[in-house]
């Protein structure tokens, strides 16, 4: 047999790497981040158990960027679904629509990636946090923003404390109310974006992970935002 060419082998760590994100994601979510260990994440994805610490250094690392992927994922699929637009306003709108969406619809796993990151390890840089950030950024100038490396920091600023008072426990603030402060911010009239009760597609009920983790294209959405 001859051996696999080194880009056989990339693709083979890459879809590897990708299973432990998606089955990082999904366990946590399902059980929280204490009842979820390494061996458990590397048998969801069908893994060896070594194989974990040759991609991430440990489970902090691993669950921050899988969630930091999904974050990701999700902001790009609200900004280029149908019907597309270059509008900054709307981009915007979109944006806090998504992440708010995050902490709506998936508060277990939020909620434990807002505690990760206020751990002594703290904020970990990692390739699916600059690609947010960059989707963030790329958001920030298309609103308009003339000085965008003050005003992202702001703008992520008032995302997370946004996300943290939405999941705050005993004591949540509704999402609605977090939207409507945002969109005065920014100066964004209620019906852009993707208004609560019209539902994301992503949103409540969408177990279905895999089209932020595959090499597969996204489901359409309809203009409801709905999964078709």
């Amino acid at each position: 047999m001859s051996p696999r060419s080194a880009s056989v082998n990339e693709e083979l760590r890459r879809r590897s790497r990708e299973r432990l994100l998606q089955a990082a994601v999904e366990l946590v979510g399902e059980r929280g981040y204490d009842a979820t260990t390494l061996g458990d994440i590397a048998d969801r994805a069908g893994s060896a158990r070594g194989l974990v610490s040759y991609y991430f250094p440990g489970k902090r690392q691993l669950v921050q960027s899988a969630v930091h992927r999904l974050m990701h994922r999700t902001l790009e699929e609200a900004l280029e679904r149908e019907p597309r637009t270059e509008d900054g306003r709307e981009r915007m709108a979109r944006a806090i629509d998504a992440i708010l969406g995050l902490a709506r619809d998936r508060p277990v796993l939020m909620r434990q990636h807002m505690a990760g990151i206020l751990q002594a390890e703290g904020f970990m840089q990692c390739p699916e946090q600059r690609r947010l950030a960059e989707l963030l950024r790329d958001t920030m100038a298309r609103h308009g923003s003339s000085d965008v490396d003050s005003d992202y920091p702001m703008m992520r600023a008032l995302l997370m404390g946004s996300v943290y008072a939405a999941l705050v426990p005993g004591v949540p603030m509704p999402v609605p109310v977090l939207r409507a402060e945002l969109f005065k911010r920014y100066r964004l009239d209620w019906e852009l974006g993707l208004p609560p009760e019209a539902g994301a597609c992503g949103g409540r009920g969408d177990k279905d992970l895999s089209r932020f983790f595959a090499t597969g294209a996204a489901p359409e959405c309809d203009p409801r935002g709905q999964s078709k």
